[in-house]
């Protein structure tokens, strides 16, 4: 029996396979470069919109500790104050007691709070505040 020999077109159609797969590899390759391309593109604006919002937390930081900084300084030197007018007080309290034993006259002489060891006692008498239910409606 003679071996029959295929007609050519199953080969080229093999080959037409081949081509095909080809060329959709290489498209396939060429949309995942895109997408990679483009997620990197994204990736690098999240980059750049997140240093910037970094840059403006950080601005918003060294204000509020430059603004703390200022207010603890500010709250140092009043403090000061308080302790030297606290010192004048009782050295003129002082003075009214002797006065007081000296000319036989009763001076009213109120007692000196100390707000810094005591701050729960405050020097005025607290007012109440009024509340609602209302007003914790949103």
């Amino acid at each position: 029996m003679a071996s029959k020999q295929l007609p050519t077109s199953p080969g080229s159609d093999n080959d037409e396979k081949k081509r095909k797969r080809k060329l959709s590899n290489r498209e396939s390759a060429r949309r995942s470069r895109m997408r990679k391309q483009q997620h990197l593109d994204e990736l690098m604006t999240q980059e750049k919109q997140m240093q910037e919002e970094n840059k403006k937390l950080r601005d918003t930081i060294d204000g509020a500790t430059q603004l703390y900084l200022n207010f603890a300084s500010e709250n140092n030197v009043l403090r000061a104050q308080l302790a030297e007018l606290t010192d004048r007080l009782r050295s003129l309290n002082s003075v009214l007691h002797i006065a007081s034993e000296v000319s036989g006259l009763a001076f009213d002489i109120p007692d000196i709070p100390d707000t810094l060891l005591e701050p729960w006692q405050l020097p005025c008498p607290i007012q109440p505040i009024p509340a609602s239910a209302d007003m914790f409606q949103f």
